[in-house]
């Protein structure tokens, strides 16, 4: 007699389980289709309510215009699939660029600086890292590196022999 209440109580459980997992898959999948119906200019609209709501006169304020991101080039367009490309297109939309970017050559002027201050003595890039760092400024070794040969090209620093050290030139 307990056996069979039991068997009866965990078959009532697993039917009561069953009907709220349909009824969340079917709730997820009607706001998926909903959000894929949405065109990508009505996704570009939505942005005020993520920004923080409406302005004073109760219109929604206008996202700054974008350029959006290109996409990633592959050598076959079989490899894209549509849902990722849309979804890609719509992240693209709303994600905002860090403002304050730096001007072209910028590594190159603030390393031509340093290898100034320094001069005559030769430095190392870790040298050139870290007294950047101490300026605030975090630079990969590679940038380094590009500036160094931009520089070497201007005549404006040059490696000493085959070290790995380099020094202000003042030709440049």
């Amino acid at each position: 007699m307990a056996e069979a209440t039991l068997t009866q109580l965990q078959t009532h459980i697993e039917a009561i389980r069953h009907e709220a997992f349909a009824e969340g898959y079917a709730a997820a999948m009607e706001a998926i289709r909903e959000l894929s119906s949405r065109s990508v200019t009505q996704q570009g609209r939505n942005i005020p309510a993520l920004k923080g709501g409406t302005d004073g006169e109760g219109q929604a304020q206008q996202p700054e215009t974008r350029r959006a991101a290109s996409p990633l080039r592959t050598s076959s367009a079989a490899r894209r699939s549509p849902a990722r490309a849309r979804s890609t297109r719509v992240i693209a939309s709303v994600t905002l660029r860090p403002r304050g970017r730096r001007q072209r050559g910028t590594n190159a002027r603030m390393i031509h600086a340093i290898l100034k201050a320094a001069s005559p003595r030769r430095m190392r890039q870790a040298e050139i890292r870290n007294a950047l760092q101490a300026k605030g400024v975090s630079l990969a070794y590679p940038s380094i590196g590009h500036a160094l040969g931009q520089l070497e090209a201007r005549k404006a620093a040059k490696q000493v022999g085959k070290t790995k050290t380099w020094r202000y030139s003042a030709a440049g």
